[in-house]
């Protein structure tokens, strides 16, 4: 195929790989990544970068993320960037379980913190759980003062327990709230079933238990 042919095959297909592209074009790798950088294509940020897609193709969410089946594509650049630009265009902060369930990542806190070293954010410990925050001040300064306002009262589980929360839920779909507090909690810490709403509601996930009551 000469390369219009391959262009527009590429896009109706919507996402295609270094492999995929070779064949079409009938050359190396490396040829094939000169043309991908040629037409200002985009790289997945999950699925270890292996699928690209064409600038017109996504239809970017106000995130600024497109999802394709179940490949991930941003329009701030790569995985770093993206934390990045989604922790500081965030008008609370972002907590490590809400930038995994975002970008598709493992809720660990400490490999977030890694990606993000360096790049202007900053985390806190805030009711248990850590907040990744802008380091500019004016940013940061309405971010805090935006998550404090909203979570006053309202008893946020930490980390560890909001994802205990997401794998009993995923163990047990339509489970009752107050069941599912009993089984996140430990004999040194008990978690408030009003926790564990104000974390659903705030994912809107109340609606995956049986018991919706307040």
């Amino acid at each position: 195929m000469d390369e219009k042919q391959v262009l527009d095959r590429f896009q109706r297909q919507k996402i295609a790989t270094i492999e995929q592209l070779e064949q079409w074009l009938n050359c190396s790798a490396m040829t094939v990544r000169r043309r991908l950088k040629a037409w200002r294509s985009f790289t997945s940020i999950n699925q270890n970068g292996r699928y690209y897609t064409l600038p017109q193709v996504p239809v970017f969410d106000p995130s600024g993320l497109w999802r394709y089946q179940r490949v991930l594509f941003s329009k701030h650049g790569n995985l770093k960037q993206t934390v990045v630009a989604m922790i500081t265009r965030s008008s609370k902060g972002l907590s490590a379980v809400e930038i995994a369930r975002l970008v598709d990542l493992a809720p660990n806190s400490s490999f977030i913190s890694r990606i993000t070293y360096g790049l202007g954010v900053q985390r806190e410990k805030y009711q248990g759980r850590f907040v990744y925050f802008s380091e500019r001040p004016e940013i940061y300064s309405l971010q805090k003062y935006a998550l404090a306002s909203s979570r006053q009262g309202a008893g946020m589980p930490t980390d560890q327990e909001a994802v205990m929360i997401l794998v009993e839920l995923l163990k047990h779909p339509g489970i009752g709230i107050e069941e599912l507090a009993a089984r996140v909690s430990k004999p040194s810490q008990w978690v408030e079933p009003q926790a564990v709403r104000a974390f659903l509601e705030l994912h809107d996930l109340v609606k995956k238990t049986s018991d919706t009551r307040r």
